[in-house]
Order: structure tokens, then sequence, then C-alpha cells
């Protein structure tokens, strides 16, 4: 079977295992394709409700809630009718499994956790000499 993906834009296994990526483009259901204007309807529907994930992503960074997680929700929702989307959500992934495959390296790790060591060191020494030095009361209890 040759690499690339099926009418269903499901991506196929290649021969030596490996999967290709989906093809790009709409994802609309062919009797919406079919129809310019039910398209074009569709489109903008997506558009709006992908824009409203987004800005509520957005919205989350800020404040409490999982804001980064809901607007890459927002761009998989553009992703099912833009390419441009697509394409983006394919950079990201292809960014994402480079960082976890270079924060898995033994090297990495072993700096990661002996520089995680000495910042605890140095923040227990700090509190250690706080509570010395004044006790166990608040800074903005402290008495002169």
């Amino acid at each position: 079977m040759n690499t690339g993906s099926d009418e269903t834009g499901e991506a196929v296994a290649a021969a030596d295992g490996t999967k290709s990526e989906p093809a790009l483009g709409s994802r609309a259901p062919e009797f919406i394709k079919a129809r310019r204007a039910l398209h074009l309807s569709w489109q903008v529907g997506v558009f709006i409700v992908g824009l409203a994930v987004v800005v509520a992503g957005v919205i989350m960074l800020p404040l409490p809630g999982p804001g980064w997680l809901v607007i890459f929700g927002g761009m998989a929702i553009w992703a099912t009718e833009f390419v441009w989307a697509q394409l983006v959500l394919r950079w990201t992934k292809r960014k994402v499994t480079e960082a976890t495959q270079k924060a898995l390296d033994p090297k990495v790790r072993r700096r990661n956790i002996i520089l995680t060591t000495i910042g605890l060191v140095i923040i227990a020494v700090l509190v250690g000499i706080y509570v010395w030095k004044f006790g166990f009361e608040m800074p903005w209890k402290i008495k002169e």
C-alpha cells in the first residue's frame, strides 16, 4: 500500500509500518462539500466556533484554567477545515515530539535533576536563615 491517506483522509500505514500524516484539506462531509454555499457556511461556522474556543483559551492564560490546552483545542477545530491550521498543528506536534525526546535524554535529565537539587538546597538554606532570624512570624507581622 502506498504511503498517504485513503479516501476518508485517515492516515494509512506505509510498508515499513510507519504512519504518514493525513492529507491536507477540508474534512467536511461530502454532501456539504458538494454545495458551494453550504460549504462556505460550514467554513464560517467552523471558524466562529474555533475562534470562540481560542479566545476562551487566551482569556484562561492569566486566569485559572487550561489556557494552552484550550487554545490548541480551538486550533484543532480550525484544522478540520483550514489547511493553514493543519500545518500549524503538524509543526506544533513535531516540536512537542522533539522536546519530549530531548527531555528524555539521560544527559539532559541528569542536568535537570542536579539543577533542581541545587535550587532546592538554596531555597532550604534561605528559609532556614529566615526562620533562624525571625522565627515563624510572617513578614508583615515582624516587630522591630
